[in-house]
Order: structure tokens, then sequence, then C-alpha cells
């Protein structure tokens, strides 16, 4: 293994190096859902696989896409070879490696990727039931905002739409290597119960991109596309921004939307 592991830039790498950080996400981890597996996102050098270990509740499995990494924690735990997967955890296919069991995700996530591995989550939300990630504290903001907010957008209704979102604890910029020039934040992901949409998922989505792709309009102008029925709706509800609605509100708008949008 190698004696040691620099964090490459075009990776997104920054290397947690404060223990006691390390500690606190993962203790941050639940068990909500009641499952037995969790993948860490981009494990690097182990500072967060060491305390999971420790915990000896779940059974592990580390995706990480920087051969030294990978190559280091083989030689640093030898017997989890066969669930370190080395490669891409946006192109992993979750059947291979858990069946149709439920996991939970928990990463120091590249900042450059982390709203991807937010969607792959979302994806997969029917086997994700729980995510615990550091993320850049604007981005995590961004998810856990409410209606209203400046920062509040597509990641804030597509994730409350299907998790309860919190927004856990800061985290300082020196406690990397290197330290990004930006702060960080770590939230919780709890997977809503029930049937949390009352609408079309896959329309869902669409109607809620379209509409903050021209955030500044009101919706009876920005979702002109998705031919919506406005008379089945809220008389004040066009004139609206998407900034000013809740999950609910969109799901309504779904459902007054013309189906053949989610061929389009």
């Amino acid at each position: 293994m190698p004696s040691s592991v620099f964090p490459k830039k075009f990776l997104g790498q920054h290397f947690l190096r404060d223990e006691n950080i390390a500690r606190k996400v993962v203790e941050s981890l639940t068990g909500f859902g009641n499952y037995d597996t969790m993948l860490e996102v981009g494990p690097g050098t182990g500072v967060l696989t060491k305390y999971l270990l420790e915990k000896g509740k779940w059974k592990w499995f580390g995706a990480e896409l920087d051969r030294d990494s990978a190559a280091y924690l083989r030689g640093k735990y030898p017997h989890l070879e066969s669930q370190i997967i080395e490669g891409d955890f946006l192109k992993m296919d979750f059947n291979r490696w858990m069946g149709k069991e439920p996991f939970a995700v928990i990463g120091n996530f590249p900042y450059n990727i982390s709203s991807q591995i937010l969607f792959k989550v979302l994806e997969n939300r029917e086997q994700i039931p729980e995510m615990v990630g550091m993320f850049q504290k604007e981005v995590a903001m961004r998810i856990a905002s409410q209606p209203g907010n400046k920062v509040y957008g597509i990641l804030s209704v597509l994730t409350q739409a299907f998790y309860n979102v919190q927004l856990l604890f800061g985290v300082d910029p020196h406690v990397f290597q290197p330290p990004p020039k930006v702060q960080s934040a770590v939230i919780r992901l709890e997977r809503k119960t029930g049937e949390p949409l009352d609408c079309d998922p896959e329309l869902f989505f669409r109607v809620v991109k379209t509409a903050f792709n021209q955030r500044r309009k009101m919706l009876s102008n920005s979702l002109k596309s998705m031919k919506v029925n406005w008379e089945k709706l809220p008389e004040k509800l066009p004139f609206k921004r998407p900034e000013q609605l809740g999950v609910t509100e969109f799901s309504k708008i779904t459902n007054a939307s013309s189906p053949d949008q989610k061929d389009n």
C-alpha cells in the first residue's frame, strides 16, 4: 500500500484531518430505515471509515474513484478487499453490490460533484432511507432552505419532496487538507414515510426544474411549455415565482400539467 496519499485537486479532494469532526459525522448516522448496509462515498484515507467500522452496526462498502486511495484502503483494511469498490459512485449499479436491500449513504463529498451525488441518492430514494454528507455550506443551506429564501431552489424542492432535511453543524476549512476556500456543513436526510408526493414524480421533477430555470419570471410565463391548466389551481398561483412555492404547491401544479410533457 502507498505510504501516504495526497489529495488530488482534479478530483476535488479535501481530506478531513480532525478526528473529533470525523467521529461527529459518523455519529450523525442514526440507522433510520432499519438498513444493514452503508456505502461510504470517497473514503480517501479512511478517516470516517475507521469510526464507521468501530460502530459495528452495518456492513461497510466504500466507493473510491482515486486509485491511490483505493490501494491505501486495501492495504490498511485487507479484510475489506471485496467491499472496496474502485470506481465512480455516480455510475454505480447499486443492485450489483447491495441487491435490493436498503442502505445508507455517508461521506465527505467532493464539492465539485456533491449536487450530482444528491441527485443520484434521489434517483435511488426507494433504496436509501438515510444519508449523511459533508457539503459546501452554501449548498447544504440551499438543500435545507425553506420557501421565500433567496437560496431556495431546485435542490431544496426536490430533496424535501422525498426526505426530511436537517442541517446539523458547520465545519471550518482548517480541519481539511488542503483547506477549501469555503465553509462546510454536514446534513442528514431521512426519507419520508408513506407516499410523499400526490403526483407523478417524473413530471414533478420536470415542472420544478422548468420553473427554476427562469426563477425571476412568474409561473404563468416560466411554465408555458408544461401546458398547466391554471383554472384548476388557486387564482394567485400563476402570478407567483418558484421560490415562493413549497412541495405541496408544486405537486398541485404537476397534477394540472399535461401528461404528454413527460415524454418531451
